[in-house]
């Protein structure tokens, strides 16, 4: 029997650094007081880790690991490369997805509400 997936609208964002997804928290205020640099953000993370050298080339985009995100999935985790959009599924869970994959499966739904 073939079967098709329901339409569902989901809540995306495309990540070129820090702080570019609405849900991170980017602060660097409080109480009118500067509290100092841009703080890592809850939704994607910094991507670091002192196995490999933040100044590699990615093996999937090509530009240096210290510009990359992390994102926590059921999965464990994935880097984020500047590019990527963030998806938040019907669960609410995040997850990263590649432009060209975006752009094949997800059209632009404008509400009228």
């Amino acid at each position: 029997m073939t079967k098709f997936k329901k339409p569902v609208i989901i809540e995306a964002t495309q990540w070129f650094k820090n702080g570019d997804h609405p849900q991170d928290g980017t602060e660097v205020f409080e109480k009118g007081k500067f509290k100092g640099e841009l703080l890592e953000g809850k939704i994607v993370k910094y991507y670091r880790t002192p196995e490999i050298d933040g100044l590699k080339s990615c093996k999937l985009c090509g530009k240096i690991l210290h510009n990359h995100g992390w994102i926590d999935t059921l999965e464990g985790g994935s880097i984020v490369c500047p590019g990527d959009w963030i998806v938040a599924n019907v669960q609410g869970e995040y997850y990263s997805c590649k432009p060209d994959i975006f752009k094949q499966f997800m059209i632009r739904f404008n509400s009228t509400y």
